[in-house]
């Protein structure tokens, strides 16, 4: 399932989300512009687990917890996790406030690389990807609006057609497609050589549960609850 919308109206101009979409974007296309020093920006700039654990050569190493956010390895990677953002961050946005949704953004984003750094702490690869903080955002709207109705991309017998499936089962199973994927990664190559950084995505859905159930202990408005 792939989701294209949901229905949720939002009550304040979602500018944080748009905010963070324009800053994914411009940093990509500088990516873009650097051509062979690339590799060596995204060496110094992504969140490489290894000078994170012993940053005694590299102190700016625990800021690309930071940094490593608004970097992307190519525009698939890049489309993807803007178009989760674009769907759900507004609404999140919209709980939180615009302030309290930066940082927990921000907070779930380092959360995610964190948890990476934890299960890979010798990897020399460079972890890249606004997918960690994004995880937290569908954490929290899976707590709080559980039953909006998404609209899907699924699979028919001849083409792709759209359904309206309750954010509890599409965030739900992409949940679980995460946990299934992160089990079968542990003490494999692709810990050590790359790949999807699975843990990153669960560490940042783990941050936006705890989030979430704060949001709405303490009374957070919600929709569809």
């Amino acid at each position: 399932m792939i989701p294209v919308s949901d229905e949720l109206p939002y009550r304040r101009v979602p500018l944080v989300t748009w905010g963070l979409i324009a800053a994914n974007v411009l940093a990509f296309l500088w990516e873009l512009m650097l051509g062979p020093d690339l590799e060596r920006f995204l060496m110094t700039w992504g969140a490489v687990p290894a000078f994170i654990t012993n940053p005694t050569h590299y102190p700016w190493a625990p800021l690309t917890l930071l940094t490593s956010m608004f970097l992307h390895g190519g525009w698939m990677h890049l489309i993807g996790n803007m178009l989760y953002l674009w769907i759900f961050g507004d609404n999140v946005e919209d709980a939180l406030g615009h302030l309290g949704y930066l940082l927990f953004y921000l907070v779930a984003g380092v959360g995610a690389g964190l948890a990476q750094v934890m299960v890979a702490p010798s990897s020399r690869i460079p972890g890249v990807g606004a997918s960690g903080a994004i995880a937290g955002v569908l954490a929290v709207y899976l707590v709080l609006y559980p039953a909006a109705p998404v609209r899907v991309l699924v699979p028919g017998f001849y083409m792709m057609r759209i359904a309206r499936v309750p954010a509890l089962i599409v965030l739900g199973f992409w949940f679980v497609i995460q946990l299934f994927n992160g089990v079968l990664s542990l003490g494999t190559a692709t810990m050590a050589t790359g790949g999807i950084a699975w843990f990153a995505h669960i560490g940042g859905f783990l941050v936006g549960l705890l989030v979430g159930l704060g949001a709405r202990a303490f009374g957070v408005r919600r929709y569809y609850g």
